[in-house]
């Protein structure tokens, strides 16, 4: 069966396009522009290739990032036009420069793409007519499209806050999502549903490192860019939440797990069930906070109420040894949420009842 083509994540996804793509545009045509009437170079397509490759549609768009991609598509271009100068064209010059570029590439950095730029763009120069600028014209054209890129982060950047903010909703997103499947597996005793919630809580990563890329990105490009001033607070408040967040969705994939443990008897547990419910409207108040923040002392004083009743032995009085370690796991939970919130980690652990 094929699968179901998605038109509303289509939608979405061309969305969220449009700032990369208006940016790469304008820098590509400038970069070749600039090359082809001002370095008079008849046909600069390195230049708008550099750009393309540079910028990009990666979340991380650091200048350090494209700097690196630059550097690498230059090593390449440079190093095959020295080859070519010295040796001529042929496969067996072509096959020493790529073995000599991508070894290279490898000693100056451990990037794997650092590379991967310099080997494609080896292979461009190697396998491609001479231009008539005679040589080096292409390593010219590249270093015109790496500070084209580089200038364009800072004079026609995405908004990075934007992007950040994407990213946060989506894994604050799939913490209620798992918060609620394991509320509804512990309520029903099932099993199988609580084994469900588990595996979507181990395949997280990929979101928290989203985020975490997304707002390291956005703090490296505001601190350089004067049109994103405004975004410096919002994306350090974010910072700290990211890193709050990612503590939590460590613990939460403990607590998945041994819900998922206690779950195997098909018992409900009902107060551990409520408990969870209740987290889940936190986690809705944090997720809101993103965009939101006057909401941040809100979630802040939901998760302040959940703590100072997370007992394991008042919450599973009659529970055994597991019940009150899926309980227990719930602890360190609270307190990073408490820390997205802006509160200290050590005040927010004191609220907690001695367990």
């Amino acid at each position: 069966m094929r699968p179901r083509f998605d038109t509303a994540a289509a939608w979405a996804r061309t969305r969220d396009a449009l700032p990369p793509v208006a940016q790469i545009t304008v820098t590509a045509v400038a970069s070749f522009a600039f090359a082809h009437y001002v370095v008079g170079h008849q046909s600069p397509l390195i230049a708008a290739i550099v750009v393309i490759s540079a910028l990009g549609f990666v979340r991380d768009a650091r200048p350090v990032r494209i700097l690196e991609t630059v550097l690498g598509m230059t090593l390449g271009i440079a190093l095959a036009e020295l080859l070519l100068l010295g040796f001529g064209i042929g496969l067996l010059q072509y096959a020493v420069a790529l073995a000599l570029t991508m070894l290279v590439a490898r000693f100056l950095l451990p990037n794997p793409a650092f590379a991967v730029a310099a080997a494609v763009q080896c292979s461009l120069v190697m396998l491609s007519p001479l231009p008539a600028g005679g040589p080096f014209t292409r390593t010219v054209d590249a270093l015109v499209g790496g500070a084209f890129a580089l200038l364009a982060t800072v004079l026609i950047p995405r908004d990075p806050g934007k992007a950040a903010t994407r990213a946060g909703l989506r894994i604050l997103a799939e913490h209620d999502g798992i918060l609620a499947d394991l509320s509804a597996a512990l309520a029903e005793g099932s099993a199988p549903r609580a084994d469900s919630a588990l595996a979507r809580a181990r395949a997280t990563q990929p979101l928290t490192d989203a985020w975490s890329n997304a707002v390291e990105s956005g703090v490296a490009i505001a601190r350089l860019s004067p049109f994103l001033r405004r975004r410096r607070f919002d994306l350090a408040r974010q910072a700290s939440m990211q890193a709050a967040i990612e503590l939590c969705t460590r613990s939460l994939r403990v607590v998945a797990r041994r819900a998922a443990y206690v779950a195997r008897d098909g018992a409900p547990r009902l107060a551990v069930a409520d408990l969870l419910a209740r987290v889940r409207v936190s986690v809705e108040l944090i997720s809101e906070s993103l965009t939101d923040v006057s909401l941040q002392p809100v979630a802040r004083q939901s998760l302040v109420e959940v703590a100072r009743h997370l007992d394991p032995a008042g919450m599973a009085p009659d529970g055994d040894f597991a019940d009150r370690n899926l309980v227990q796991a719930m602890r360190p939970y609270i307190v990073d949420a408490l820390a997205a919130t802006g509160m200290n980690a050590d005040e927010a652990r004191d609220l907690l009842p001695r367990a």
